[in-house]
């Protein structure tokens, strides 16, 4: 069962698309994925197994490229943004492997997760392993502010997976209280991702503002489109197997507000299905209808084309160039997803 959200009544606009940041970064992105097989190795078998297992399974690099874009268009001429975007892929690539075992997770990327086939424990210690090899890179690139900000934000995307943790199944949460854990699960690295561009290029504190924002608001944004897909979308948009959120019980933005917006009945329904663990057969679809009645989807959706309008607005001072167009058309490449 699929929900299309309209993101522009009456208009027909170009579909938005990552291709103009993959062809500004192609070159870099090719020593990126160089330097990203060579750390990848070890002597001990089951590490590159399981790493190029998640590695080579079609995700979009847009972390990394954005690390690249971002160095680019401040005008970086070294090295250190490559090893800086290998470092920032690895940060993410742990945090897949960590998720997939902490939410029980049995697909990722329309693959079987890493946890189904070699197990927790391996898929945890692999994700451990390309931390470390993450900041063994970022030692070496030399640069303390960009070691602080990307370890400041392994920092704080392992306080939102326990905030996370701490939330689950309880259907008093609120709006405030879900973003504060997307902000800090997903947006931090979004945010890092960025700064850390004009960081290696040496561009001041106002570049590296404006660039931290542009990354949070993305990540919200691609967050929250991420989770209107997982009522509203298809497997292949989304990685993984439409209504995982329901049956591992996550509570996500469309179940606030729909709980929020709901009858004592609807609201009856959530706390059997998610808080209590009780959903049967049919409950997938009785959910998806009560989003619909209830605008959730499209107030998720909502409020993600808000902080993808705040995204693009972060990079407005920048002048008009190659590099911000591609950017901005990243964010509407996001939020339009839930087509």
């Amino acid at each position: 069962m699929g929900v299309v959200v309209s993101l522009e009544e009456g208009k027909k606009r170009p579909e938005a698309s990552v291709e103009p940041l993959v062809r500004l970064t192609a070159a870099d992105m090719d020593r990126v994925n160089a330097l990203i097989l060579s750390k990848a190795g070890s002597d001990v078998a089951m590490i590159p197994e399981v790493a190029n297992h998640l590695i080579s399974s079609g995700g979009k690099r847009l972390r990394p490229m954005m690390t690249l874009a971002a160095a680019q268009m401040c005008g970086y001429t070294g090295k250190g943004h490559v090893e800086l975007a290998m470092a920032v892929e690895f940060m993410h690539t742990a945090t897949l492997l960590h998720d997939d075992v902490v939410d029980e997770s049995d697909m990722r990327r329309g693959k079987l997760a890493a946890r189904k086939l070699w197990g927790n424990q391996a898929s945890v210690l692999v994700g451990d392993f390309l931390l470390g090899q993450a900041f063994r890179v970022m030692v070496e690139v030399g640069s303390l502010q960009a070691l602080g900000c990307l370890s400041d934000a392994a920092a704080i995307i392992a306080e939102g997976e326990v905030m996370q943790l701490a939330a689950a199944k309880n259907m008093a949460t609120t709006e405030d209280e879900y973003l504060a854990v997307i902000r800090a699960k997903t947006a931090a690295l979004f945010s890092a991702a960025a700064e850390v561009g004009p960081i290696i290029a040496g561009s001041g504190r106002d570049a590296e503002a404006a660039f931290r924002s542009y990354g949070t608001n993305l990540g919200l944004a691609f967050q929250l489109v991420d989770d209107a897909l997982d009522y509203g979308g298809s497997s292949a948009a989304l990685g993984k197997n439409v209504g995982d959120d329901f049956r591992e019980g996550k509570i996500t933005l469309p179940v606030v507000l729909a709980y929020r917006r709901g009858s004592d009945d609807d609201r009856a329904f959530w706390k059997r299905c998610l808080q209590d663990g009780g959903a049967v057969e049919g409950d997938l679809e009785h959910a998806i209808a009560l989003l619909k009645t209830h605008d959730a989807i499209t107030g998720t959706v909502e409020r993600a084309r808000h902080y993808g309008a705040m995204a693009k607005d972060a990079l407005a001072p920048f002048k008009d160039g190659a590099h911000k167009r591609a950017l901005v058309e990243v964010v509407d490449f996001c939020v339009s997803r839930v087509h």
